[in-house]
């Protein structure tokens, strides 16, 4: 599977993507779902919400106001990570340099320093209550995977998209980067990460506002049931793939 691939486009302009235009002219990207900076760290608070940081979006802020008064623990760390990653995004083109700088940053809490930015050497698997739910592809194969990825990427990203195709190659791009799991740790965050900076690349910086983490957070047991499309790398139905696109455009409604 390719981020570049059309296969699906058909079915999924049918489904939800012939109501991504007037749902991009309706959703408010005023100050009054809150400034810019706000709208980071809630992006930043809700993705690290979906790892199991326990930490929600009042008592963050409540943080933010009253900081001599709190204690840095690791979960507020990792949130304030997580940030520092975004807004080095917001203000760098998207490219596989920045996003590995984009991992070193916010990886500081979970991951030793050698495996900041840097694609995993060793075999990694997704687990649930059950225990092993996916096989991700072996670390001998990841810089071969990611070569293709970023190759692209960079193609889709020099290539003339509607708002239809962009939300749609976004949606691609975070699901065949969590497939890949190039990372030890810290692949959610980066693929939610990687799929706002696309759409904000090609449709302009007031899309970093859209709340895409939060609304992934606030149905997360459909996000991870789509997402899951085989038990290995090398099983993994993509025919099964328009629940999982069609999660995106929801967040602007």
């Amino acid at each position: 599977m390719r981020i570049t691939e059309r296969k699906y486009l058909d079915n999924y302009t049918d489904s939800i993507g012939k109501d991504i235009s007037e749902l991009i002219k309706n959703f408010d990207f005023s100050e009054n779902r809150g400034g810019f900076e706000y709208l980071t760290k809630s992006s930043a608070v809700y993705s690290s919400n979906i790892e199991g940081n326990s930490v929600d979006l009042n008592s963050y802020m409540n943080y933010e106001m009253n900081k001599k008064q709190f204690k840095v623990g690791k979960e507020i760390k990792e949130i304030k990570d997580l940030i520092a990653a975004y807004e080095f995004a917001q203000s760098h083109t998207l490219n596989e340099e920045n996003l590995l700088n984009c991992h070193k940053i916010f990886s500081s809490t979970f991951l030793i320093r050698s495996k900041r930015g840097k694609y995993r050497v060793e075999q990694v698997g997704v687990f649930g209550r059950a225990g092993l739910t996916y096989l991700a592809v072996e670390p001998e194969f990841v810089e071969r995977e990611m070569k293709l990825f970023f190759q692209d990427l960079n193609e889709l990203l020099s290539s003339d998209l509607n708002e239809i195709e962009v939300f749609y190659f976004a949606s691609l791009i975070h699901l065949r980067f969590v497939h890949i799991h190039p990372f030890s740790d810290g692949n959610g965050r980066a693929a939610r990460l990687i799929e706002k900076w696309f759409i904000a690349e090609k449709l302009g910086h007031d899309f970093w506002k859209i709340p895409s983490e939060e609304y992934y957070k606030n149905n997360q047991a459909k996000y991870y049931e789509t997402i899951h499309l085989g038990v290995n790398y090398y099983e993994l139905n993509y025919d099964k793939c328009m629940e999982f696109l069609e999660i995106l455009p929801n967040c602007l409604k």
